[in-house]
């Protein structure tokens, strides 16, 4: 009886050693980064110059979003107030991890956006962002237009290479959230047949 009770002790103790080196190796293992996607050559479109606010933005980031987290098992929000704000959780084990990151945009010359990562809150832990960022890339299904970078901390949003009803295209040209002054050119493509 007392050897029985030793070895079910000693699986035990091994089955809890490989669950923590099999964590271990997950957080210290390096994080690969995807390169920045290349612009397309723009096609002759005629350009519609669009001027928006955070409450509108808002409510057509959360048609994308209720429609990726259809196909997602996680449940995540965006928002846009004086940054944009990204809450979710996680499941560590049997609890629920709440978490909020806040990014700064930038509308790029090319008219795509970064998101740079600010500030972060992962239940009452202090995580890498890097770490944060892969695990949100590595769990949620993204549109391939989303490239979440963990190590430069930051979120890439090919604004050329979203899929738009009429082949529609989206150029970001200003996103002051403070200003509450959000500026768009929607470019339509006319063929030249």
């Amino acid at each position: 009886m007392k050897k029985g009770w030793k070895l079910a002790f000693l699986g035990l103790l091994a089955l809890n050693g490989i669950i923590v080196l099999l964590l271990a190796i997950g957080l210290f293992s390096p994080i690969q980064d995807e390169t920045l996607p290349k612009v397309d050559a723009q096609e002759e479109a005629v350009e519609f110059q669009v001027k928006s606010n955070k409450e509108d933005l808002n409510k057509v980031i959360k048609m994308f979003v209720e429609k990726e987290k259809a196909k997602s098992f996680v449940d995540y929000n965006v928002y846009l107030r004086d940054q944009v704000e990204l809450y979710g959780d996680v499941a560590v084990f049997s609890e629920r991890i709440d978490y909020k990151l806040t990014f700064e945009p930038e509308a790029l010359k090319n008219g795509n956006v970064v998101l740079r990562q600010k500030g972060i809150k992962v239940g009452k832990i202090n995580l890498p962002v890097s770490y944060v960022l892969k695990a949100a890339r590595d769990a949620y299904q993204f549109p391939d237009w989303v490239k979440i970078m963990p190590n430069d901390e930051m979120i890439y949003l090919s604004l050329d290479k979203m899929e738009l009803k009429s082949n529609l295209k989206v150029r970001a040209d200003r996103i002051d959230l403070k200003k509450d002054d959000i500026r768009f050119t929607l470019q339509l493509p006319v063929d030249q047949d």
